[in-house]
């Protein structure tokens, strides 16, 4: 199946795109060039109308000027050693149409107005005699130049003895091979040929045009002197101007080749798709960087000695107030996880007491990401190589206190007290008082005795005075309690430890995202949208 034809609007709708994507990132005199083109393709659809501008262009000695009257069917350029020395163009236009702002866009100041009066068959057209391209005048090849740029067909002429001439075919008709639909090669002054050599001389101007990708080019033989092979042109002419393709065809072609130029220096490759691997491994050394080892292992530590102090022994757990809380050692915990559920601003956070991170972690960190950025930029061409690669490092002054912010803005969940250390809290309490109570009864006692009076009344429980169950029984249940409980604190610190080290991994995660990732995948989506359209415009 054939590949549909792309449209001129579709053409530059995608160009339009693939240079807005690609600002920035490719050669800004290339960008440059191809935002002039989009200007002046929508100019020249504003004013084209119906008219169709082709520019006969030759050497000096070619007879171009010759052919130009020839197909006007007046003397209206002056020909040979008789024409002035002029770095103009000379236009003849014909049809009842005014062609006058075109002529204005293409600022051709000699014109000439047929009507109907001459070249039957060519209503609409627009044709140019330009200056020699080959004319020692700088100002007659730049004249050539800047139109060859603009018209929207270029008759090429020739004579028997510069056909094969390298300036010709090196500047102008190599350079334009894309452009064959709108070009044809006439072969004029054939009158001074003999048949044999005239069909030996097109066989071998079009083996070389051939040679050169211009394969596609028409070769006409004339001679404008005598008018052989003149009607067949200018049939051949009319036939495409009445078409009305070449102006589409030729902006088309112009708007192609820009694309073209696009995608040899930003590449065509596809677009690479970042794998989950190297992001891992940037979220494992990002969180080594960011303390989540060192944070897990005070979370650990902070719920053990937390336990304790709820569900100790009181006067042991009184003497623990003393060791420092590991978390708030590092100014983390502080009840910042009551507010996850609104925006925190960073102003509002505190820097936390985390150690500044090692060069060897620095360089780990650093590593991941040029391993990032190799998956990422596998294939593409250098410029947006280079547009990644700053994309990942865009936010690097800020990395560590991005990440500084996530550990210390993260809920380690070490603010929710158990029910049960509640619980143990109360019993605890109970049983201080259940001593008490019991050295309180012993104190009594001991105090009828020193005064002589009647002691109180013997209780036993299990055979053993009430007053010393409770003073010893209540101190060994309590530490028999203490040691029960740090059983299941220490299954809570793990616990706590795993689901921290969880929530810390999740908060680096977007940090690497929104630092790294994200813009990385950004840059590939950018490259890709340019590359697609710059290919849809080259097609």
């Amino acid at each position: 199946m054939s590949r549909r034809r792309v449209g001129l609007a579709d053409r530059v709708k995608a160009l339009t795109a693939a240079v807005e994507e690609s600002s920035g990132r490719l050669d800004e005199e290339l960008l440059a060039r191809s935002r002039a083109l989009l200007a002046r393709v929508g100019q020249r659809q504003r004013i084209s109308g119906d008219a169709t501008v082709v520019a006969l262009a030759g050497a000096t000695g070619s007879g171009k000027s010759s052919l130009f009257n020839a197909l006007a069917g007046a003397e209206l350029a002056v020909p040979g050693v008789r024409r002035p020395t002029t770095s103009e163009a000379m236009a003849v236009t014909f049809g009842e149409d005014s062609a006058e702002e075109l002529l204005d866009w293409l600022s051709v100041r000699q014109r000439h107005a047929l009507g109907q009066r001459g070249g039957a068959g060519l209503d609409d057209l627009v044709l140019l005699d330009l200056p020699d391209h080959d004319s020692t005048e700088r100002a007659h090849r730049a004249e050539v130049d800047r139109l060859v740029e603009l018209v929207d067909a270029l008759v090429w002429v020739v004579d028997p003895q510069k056909y094969a001439d390298a300036a010709l075919h090196r500047d102008y008709l190599v350079p334009l091979a894309r452009q064959a639909e709108q070009m044809i090669i006439v072969l004029n002054q054939v009158d001074r040929l003999e048949d044999r050599e005239r069909k030996a001389m097109v066989d071998d101007l079009r083996r070389l045009l051939a040679r050169e990708g211009l394969s596609g080019v028409e070769v006409f033989a004339v001679s404008a002197t005598t008018g052989e092979g003149v009607d067949r042109l200018r049939e051949r002419l009319a036939r495409r101007v009445a078409e009305k393709r070449l102006v589409a065809s030729r902006l088309s072609a112009d708007v192609a080749e820009a694309a073209r130029e696009l995608l040899e220096q930003g590449g065509a490759a596809p677009a690479p798709k970042l794998g989950r691997g190297p992001v891992r491994e940037l979220e494992r050394q990002l969180a080594a960087a960011a303390g989540v080892p060192a944070v897990t292992e005070a979370v650990a530590g902070a719920w053990r000695h937390r336990g304790a102090l709820a569900t100790g022994w009181p006067a042991l757990a009184w003497l623990g107030r003393f060791r420092p809380d590991p978390l708030k050692r590092l100014r983390l915990g502080l009840g910042v996880g009551r507010r996850r559920s609104k925006e925190i601003a960073p102003a509002e956070v505190s820097r936390s007491s985390l150690p500044a991170t090692a060069g060897v972690e620095r360089a780990r960190v650093d590593s991941a990401i040029r391993a990032l950025v190799g998956e990422a930029t596998e294939g593409l061409a250098r410029p947006w190589r280079d547009s990644v690669r700053a994309a990942a490092r865009r936010s690097e002054d800020r990395l560590a206190d991005d990440l500084d912010r996530a550990v210390a803005t993260t809920d380690l969940g070490v603010d929710r007290v158990p029910v049960w250390w509640r619980i143990l809290r109360v019993l605890q309490w109970l049983l201080v008082a259940a001593v008490l109570a019991g050295l309180g009864w012993l104190g009594i006692g001991f105090v009828l005795l020193y005064l002589q009076l009647p002691p109180l009344p013997p209780v036993t429980w299990w055979g053993f005075p009430a007053p010393t169950v409770l003073a010893v029984g209540g101190v060994l249940a309590g530490l028999v309690l203490a040691g029960l409980s740090r059983i299941g604190v220490e299954v809570g610190a793990r616990r706590r430890r795993a689901a921290a080290g969880q929530a810390l991994r999740r908060s680096v995660g977007a940090v690497a995202r929104t630092d790294i990732v994200d813009p990385v995948n950004a840059e590939l989506e950018r490259y890709a949208i340019a590359r697609d359209a710059a290919a849809q415009a080259a097609s």
